[in-house]
């Protein structure tokens, strides 16, 4: 068996998130599914990355996957394109040892959060249309706060079953482009609807309801309830994730 790293793009809006659920559409199954055709219907999972949730894109996303035989690592890429549907793309594949896991391996992982004020019908299911104003300065000054090694139990979503709710985070900014604004966070992981948590607290720091020392009451409470509503999950884009040096076979 040779184990294949797979970077894919995708459009979340199609989709009940990465990961295979039963009864509706994953990413993750239709992936499978092209696999299995290659492979005269022989079952080939695949291990992701990480989660993400219905209605969530990715610009990076990676995947590992051991192969019955080897591939060039271009055709494979022609070959899934072939047959993945237009809102999922193979951007690149690459051999790897069979100790390298998509998921364990990866040392830091980016999202952002996009927010439009103007109407736009271009960006309806990539960017969240809010009108009332926002005091941005404050915003970037709260999510300072973020920032370190903290408990963001008051982030995540309830009843997961996680370790810890200990993480990293290296980086969190609002950035203004021409037509609409992005928060981008970096941590080493994330929990279960953690970012749009995040978002969600930041907006209620923008609209005046809470102060940038409010943060940091709601993440030493470690309480879902104490921090805000979470944003709609069609803004958010995992953007980047970073590997250590892989190693070809």
């Amino acid at each position: 068996m040779q184990r294949y790293f797979v970077q894919v793009s995708y459009r979340g809006t199609a989709y009940n998130g990465w990961q295979f659920q039963p009864n509706a559409p994953s990413v993750q199954e239709t992936i499978e599914r092209c696999f299995s055709n290659v492979f005269g219907n022989t079952a080939i999972p695949i291990v992701g990355c990480g989660r993400t949730d219905a209605g969530v894109h990715a610009k990076s996303y990676f995947f590992h996957v051991d192969l019955p035989q080897v591939w060039d690592e271009q055709h494979l890429c022609f070959k899934l394109n072939r047959m993945l549907p237009p809102d999922i793309s193979a951007i690149q594949a690459m051999k790897v040892s069979s100790e390298f896991h998509a998921r364990f391996h990866a040392t830091k992982r980016t999202y952002r959060y996009f927010l439009h004020q103007h109407k736009d019908p271009f960006q309806l299911d990539q960017s969240w249309y809010f009108q009332q104003q926002l005091d941005f300065s404050a915003m970037n000054a709260a999510a300072q706060r973020l920032l370190g090694t903290k408990d963001f139990g008051s982030f995540s979503k309830l009843h997961t079953v996680v370790k810890t709710n200990i993480c990293t985070d290296f980086h969190a900014e609002w950035v203004r482009t021409e037509d609409r604004w992005y928060f981008e966070i970096s941590a080493n992981r994330f929990l279960r609807n953690m970012v749009r948590a995040i978002v969600g607290t930041l907006i209620e720091v923008g609209l005046g309801n809470l102060t940038i020392a409010d943060i940091d009451a709601i993440i030493e409470a470690k309480d879902r309830g104490q921090a805000a509503v979470s944003v709609p999950a069609h803004g958010l884009f995992l953007w980047d994730i970073v590997y250590p040096t892989l190693t070809e076979n």
